[in-house]
């Protein structure tokens, strides 16, 4: 299969190559499975030359198979559009995503600063390696980086960056930097689930329950929710005095979630 036909058939199974769309949240918040397209990070209006070309398609390859979790071919996707040329971006980027996988943080943190060295403002390696450094432990640079990429009037999801910046705040202990990020993120779109699970879980940790019911709703009109997310729905409707409330979210979580952490501690009476 030629490397177009190989990038077509990933793209037939819904893993069309992100470079720059990955989002760095621990599994426990993930609240909806979003299906965005991913966004180019340098001009692929038809003006590139035949080696570029080339280093693109492969490097699209290598997030795809990133996707899947085969690092290796992943790896040999990039070394492929490195040698196609070697000035393209994205291939630092998406290797670093690759050794970041693999926990290999030298070669991580090597490729990230590659692809800022050659493309300073690009917003999708900057939210990258941002979240790649608040995963470190080192909040601060990671939240910079954040920030950066927001500050580019053409970046056309900033609210992910926005998002990623909260669950850093989060990270460090500073809620109130978190909330601000993520009322950030859905003034720019609405609709965005982590921001609004993560904005009713912080009001729920703050007694602010009316709150934290309201950002539920919003989320339940855009995402199917989790065990997490019931989870939290229950405790809210249980401080809230609602018991209608509280037992429906408890036979969502019984029914579809039996195995769940969140089902044990329901089962055991453990509500915080």
């Amino acid at each position: 299969m030629n490397p177009v036909d190989q990038l077509n058939h990933l793209r037939k199974l819904g893993l069309a190559a992100f470079l720059g769309i990955v989002v760095f949240l621990p599994g426990c918040v993930s609240v909806a499975n979003e299906s965005a397209e991913p966004q180019p990070t340098v001009n692929t209006t038809g003006n590139e030359s035949p080696a570029r070309n080339r280093a693109r398609i492969h490097t699209e390859l290598a997030a795809g198979y990133f996707e899947l979790g085969n690092f290796g071919v992943a790896l040999e996707e990039v070394r492929v559009a490195e040698q196609a040329d070697s000035s393209y971006p994205p291939i630092y980027n998406v290797a670093g995503l690759i050794y970041a996988a693999l926990k290999d943080d030298r070669r991580a943190e090597e490729n990230f600063r590659r692809a800022l060295r050659l493309a300073p403002a690009d917003s999708d390696i900057n939210n990258n390696y941002g979240m790649y450094l608040c995963q470190r432990g080192r909040e601060a640079e990671g939240i910079k980086l954040l920030m950066v990429a927001v500050q580019n009037p053409l970046y056309l999801n900033p609210e992910r960056s926005f998002v990623n910046a909260g669950v850093c705040a989060r990270r460090r202990g500073d809620n109130a930097a978190a909330q601000d990020f993520f009322l950030r993120a859905i003034a720019a779109r609405p609709n965005q689930p982590q921001a609004l699970f993560q904005l009713a879980d912080l009001s729920y940790a703050s007694a602010n329950y009316a709150g934290a019911h309201g950002y539920l709703r919003r989320l339940a009109q855009v995402a199917q929710a989790n065990a997490e997310v019931l989870w939290l729905g229950l405790r809210v409707e249980r401080r809230m005095g609602n018991a209608i409330g509280e037992a429906s979210y408890a036979q969502q979580l019984r029914k579809n979630f039996p195995e769940s952490k969140e089902a044990a501690a329901l089962q055991a009476g453990r509500f915080e």
